[in-house]
């Protein structure tokens, strides 16, 4: 059977990868690219090639997401591999990292292979599973690496947890390079957050809550950073939230060593005043800071100290969060607002949205060792075709997440994505009267 050739026509191409932003168009056969620039006329393609005008909207790689939860197995009444995908894809999320705290945790082959096999089966979006650094994320006791990579770990984490051992971190980075293995650290000092709810301050105080210090952040991170120099390991600060942590990993950069750095929307479009009146949606890992830090983050995403954006998209049941702020868990959902969060930076003038882009697609590409994330011949077919302008609103009520609990519903955001496609196959387009 023939592979389908199909011509995305009237496009303004981005590719962040390649510095690309031009008018025109890009041409797929079966689940790859095949070519794409100005240049490509539709003319001169067979009848049976079909063609999809874009209306002079954006065409970019489709955004790669890589830091999710999606709470399966062991949680399904607050999301579903299969859930989390049709979220992803109405986001423009083409590839998706499965965190690994589940239940059971994934720290084992088997559960690896569970996670990918039953993605295939269900999912519209590829989904990645990352593996747990330790058994049963405990911190006591290292995974096999070098086997759960091998079964198709793309990274290692502990999730919204910290390895607090530096003896048992040291030999994870130690361990990790042997194979050239990502780990993924949420640095978080256990001891000084212990207890803590919201961001330590004035605001805190007023409102009678216990406080995460910015120092819980920065004191984990140079400590990680001491070990990555002794073991020439690669590290990834999931989402960072204080000035003073971005500008440890300036520094670190400047040294040559492979740390990364990521930050998650919502610490970049809100600080710690939008917890208001005990908002539980608000209730996040790290937790809204101060605006010196919320404007810091942005800073460092357009100054590459910043290398990826992720939703952290942490669904939880309305039972977790109707309680009191102290008792609420952690956590709000992501995938559907992390597009125009995003461009919120560009709107205001914040960020190229080159940039922007960069830290959706390519860079988490390139850290995962995937092929996607470019518009070139050869490279996967899967993009996002998307709309960077029009105004909405974020309607909570139609979200394709099982959680609702976005601390966004209401307010006014601008662009979203159109179609989004993965292997050459169209898995989600926005109808027109939405």
């Amino acid at each position: 059977m023939a592979r389908r050739r199909k011509l995305y026509t009237n496009a303004r191409l981005l590719d962040p990868a390649s510095g690309l932003d031009v008018k025109g168009a890009l041409l797929t056969e079966g689940d790859r690219i095949v070519d794409l620039g100005p240049k490509l006329a539709s003319g001169s393609f067979a009848g049976d090639t079909e063609q999809i005008d874009c209306q002079g909207h954006c065409l970019s790689p489709g955004l790669i997401d890589m830091h999710v939860w999606l709470r399966e197995p062991g949680a399904e009444h607050q999301e579903t591999l299969a859930t989390g995908a049709r979220a992803a894809a109405a986001g423009g999320v083409t590839t998706m990292v499965a965190m690994p705290n589940t239940e059971p945790t994934i720290d084992e082959v088997a559960l690896v292979e569970f996670v990918a096999r039953r993605a295939m089966d269900t999912a519209v979006v590829r989904i990645l599973p990352a593996a747990a650094i330790t058994r049963g994320t405990k911190g006591e006791e290292l995974t096999e690496l070098g086997l759960l990579a091998q079964a198709g770990a793309v990274a290692f984490t502990e999730g919204d947890r910290a390895i607090s051992s530096p003896r048992l971190m040291r030999r994870a980075l130690s361990y990790a390079t042997t194979f050239d293995l990502l780990l993924m650290q949420h640095c978080e000092d256990h001891s000084l957050a212990r207890g803590g709810v919201m961001n330590e301050g004035e605001v805190a105080a007023r409102l009678g809550l216990s406080g995460i210090p910015a120092m819980a952040e920065v004191i984990l991170l140079e400590r990680d950073v001491r070990l990555l120099e002794a073991t020439n390991g690669r590290l990834h600060a999931s989402h960072l939230s204080t000035e003073e942590s971005l500008d440890v990993v300036r520094r670190a950069k400047q040294r040559g060593l492979r740390l990364t750095a990521g930050a998650a929307p919502h610490n970049f479009s809100l600080n710690e005043f939008d917890v208001g009146d005990y908002r539980t949606f608000a209730k996040v890992k790290p937790p809204l800071r101060v605006e010196s830090d919320r404007k810091a983050v942005v800073d460092a995403i357009a100054d590459g100290t910043i290398d990826v954006i992720s939703s952290a998209h942490a669904p939880q049941d309305p039972e977790s969060k109707r309680l009191p702020f102290a008792q609420a868990e952690f956590g709000m959902i992501g995938l559907e607002t992390l597009l125009p969060l995003t461009l919120e930076l560009y709107h205001n003038g914040s960020v190229p949205l080159l940039r922007l882009l960069a830290c959706l697609t390519c860079n988490p590409a390139r850290l995962l060792k995937l092929d996607s994330g470019r518009l070139a011949p050869g490279a996967p077919a899967d993009l996002l075709i998307f709309d960077s302008d029009t105004p909405w609103r974020v309607d909570e009520k139609k979200f394709r997440s099982k959680a609702k609990n976005s601390p966004y519903d209401g307010r006014r955001v601008q662009g979203h994505a159109l179609r989004t496609v993965v292997a050459g196959e169209t898995v989600f387009q926005r109808k027109r009267e939405s």
